[in-house]
């Protein structure tokens, strides 16, 4: 039962503390949309997703309305689009240029899934739409592309890797004039999760619905806040707060996405648990971190304030939803939170620190503006590395990174909107780890894997 208390505990979280659902995500499965024929293939992709999500985003606005509860982003995503296009042939591009066109007609404001599953090898259409991502990502404004390079049964596609990071660089030249935003739109995962709900890493799995609604949360803002009012409590207090605080965040999630799914007929998936920063003030995952009593996000201890963070957020989130999924933790991206973009700007959080702290948090090395001149070799180097952690302890590691043509380090791109901005950070360009990359082949499956 609702009392005076809580609705005005929620109606703070909102006006103060910068509490949203960052977004209300439909799957849809577009295997029925394969053809052998180019043409048709992506006049049956348009039709299915103008028609499933044509009320998507005024379903959305609606339900803001109603509850006076913000929902940032409205967004789909698709099956793997190298899947369609190995029924097909032809140009990949022309599909991401459909799924452009159908992102306009119904309003939304990503498209994931100009996407490849190759964790163990190649198949048909993968390698075409691979190479095909930098002029899709060049050409459209609203879809998004991602690649699973790893996973712990599988191990690690090193030639894929050593693809991937030629990839980076040619989606960063080719959008160069634009701050090099392709990249941004751009992620390189191991264990990809089937059904996640955040960009750019969003596609629908082989094993959802036809169509599902996914929901994922925000709340940085609200941890802070609620941690501020305990300033010497000792971290099982603070764990405890934690705790607390995501379950109300995941209730109103959960509203959401079972008001949404109700009003458009479509089954309700998962609530992902993600801790989603914004470059607002007030909304950053850092500072919730230096609320523990870190002076500053990137100092020793923060990958264990980190670790209690991850760990308490999904405690309290799982007693607040029965369908718990997509990546469900916190996020770390380095342009998209204010106190992570002060902390590398001030030079107190570096890679190796980020790397360290993707051993315990939800994603990985994510949105990172790197030197323009970094070589692909040591892009996919540090695709491997971060691959690595995520197949090694049976979690979901992704690399964003953003190489900033003709910047060096500590200048700044700035994307706008929730992307945000940051500075050029140090790599270790002076030494090589080519001939290591060049060597190809697959890292084998660790010893996590036998578990049948």
């Amino acid at each position: 039962m609702l009392n005076i208390q809580d609705i005005m505990e929620t109606i703070t979280m909102i006006q103060e503390e910068n509490l949203d659902i960052r977004t209300i995500t439909m799957g849809m499965s577009l295997l029925d949309c394969a053809d052998s024929d180019l043409s048709r293939s992506c006049d049956k992709i348009y039709e299915k997703i103008t028609r499933l999500a044509e009320k998507l985003v005024v379903t959305g606005e609606e339900i803001e309305r109603t509850y006076g509860i913000p929902i940032i982003h409205k967004r789909v995503a698709v099956t793997p689009i190298a899947m369609l296009a190995a029924a097909s042939g032809g140009d990949p591009v022309r599909y991401a240029r459909t799924l452009e066109r159908a992102s306009r007609t119904v309003g939304v404001n990503f498209i994931g899934g100009y996407s490849a599953l190759v964790h163990k090898g190649f198949s048909a259409g993968d390698l075409a739409l691979i190479r095909s991502i930098p002029e899709a990502l060049a050409e459209t404004e609203h879809i998004c592309s991602s690649v699973n390079v790893g996973s712990t049964k599988a191990g690690l596609n090193m030639d894929a890797v050593g693809m991937m990071g030629r990839i980076v660089r040619e989606t960063a030249e080719r959008t160069a004039g634009q701050d090099c935003i392709g990249c941004a739109k751009l992620v390189v995962f191991c264990n990809a999760p089937e059904d996640n709900p955040f960009m750019a890493g969003a596609f629908h799995g082989v094993g959802e619905p036809d169509c599902v609604l996914n929901v994922g949360v925000s709340g940085p803002g609200v941890v802070r806040a609620a941690l501020a009012k305990c300033p010497d409590g000792d971290l099982t207090e603070v764990a405890d707060i934690i705790k607390r605080t995501a379950f109300k965040i995941t209730r109103m999630g959960q509203l959401v996405g079972s008001e949404a799914s109700r009003r458009l007929g479509v089954p309700f998936g998962i609530v992902d648990l993600s801790l989603a920063p914004t470059p607002a003030v007030g909304d950053s995952v850092a500072h919730i971190l230096e609320e523990m009593g870190l002076e500053v996000c990137g100092t020793h201890g923060t990958t264990a304030a980190l670790a209690l963070l991850n760990d308490a957020v999904k405690k309290g989130g799982v007693m607040a939803s029965s369908h718990v999924g997509g990546l469900s933790g916190a996020f770390i991206p380095v342009t998209e939170d204010a106190g992570m973009i002060e902390a590398a700007r001030s030079g107190d959080l570096s890679i190796e620190k980020l790397e360290a702290m993707t051993a315990v948090c939800s994603v990985g090395l994510d949105m990172i503006v790197i030197p323009g001149d970094t070589p692909a070799e040591t892009i996919s180097a540090i695709i491997a590395d971060e691959a690595a952690i995520g197949m090694v302890n049976s979690k979901t590691t992704a690399v964003r990174v953003i190489p900033a043509i003709g910047h060096a380090e500590g200048e700044e791109l700035s994307f706008g909107g929730l992307l945000g901005s940051g500075p050029v950070m140090k790599l270790h360009n002076d030494r090589s780890s080519a001939r290591f990359i060049r060597r190809g082949g697959r890292i084998p499956a660790p010893m996590q894997s036998l578990k049948n």
